[in-house]
């Protein structure tokens, strides 16, 4: 396994990963409209952005792209393990990545968490500080959790 910083050679391969994702997993939790929010959200042009900025990596495992994890200063952005991968500990070395890099600056990182990645932030303790709600078309309104967690320095 082994996690490093994307490249624009990198970016229609994130892209896919996270779009099939979200349209696999999220309609579970949400209706359509907000997961066309999302997919909206994780746009090509924005993971190019986060990539030409240094904010992307990617998890690779026997060479092949499992997941991907994005942050901006202590604010983690972007978490996703494709879904044939789930559950087999990706998602937790990708955060334990960000949360190592975040580390390195800030005293604690942040994350914007959809219904699906609630429990998984809370088992790496993190704490919800906040709950927002976006309305995304049609009357129908996505609400979600802000999450923190402190780190401890050694």
């Amino acid at each position: 396994m082994e996690y490093i910083e994307a490249t624009k050679e990198h970016a229609e391969q994130i892209y896919r990963l996270v779009q099939d994702t979200i349209q696999a997993i999220y309609p579970k939790f949400y209706p359509m409209e907000v997961v066309k929010f999302f997919c909206n959200h994780h746009s090509r042009e924005q993971i190019v952005g986060d990539i030409t900025n240094g904010y992307v990596g990617i998890l690779l495992s026997d060479n092949k792209m499992v997941g991907t994890g994005s942050y901006k200063d202590n604010h983690i952005t972007r978490v996703f393990v494709a879904p044939a991968f789930q559950k087999q500990g990706y998602g937790g070395h990708i955060m334990q990545c960000l949360e190592d890099k975040i580390a390195l600056t800030y005293s604690s990182a942040y994350l914007d968490a959809s219904l699906p990645s609630c429990q998984f932030y809370e088992g790496r303790n993190y704490k919800t500080v906040k709950h927002e709600k976006i309305e995304v078309g049609n009357g129908v309104f996505l609400v979600y959790r802000i999450m923190e967690k402190q780190f401890q320095h050694r």
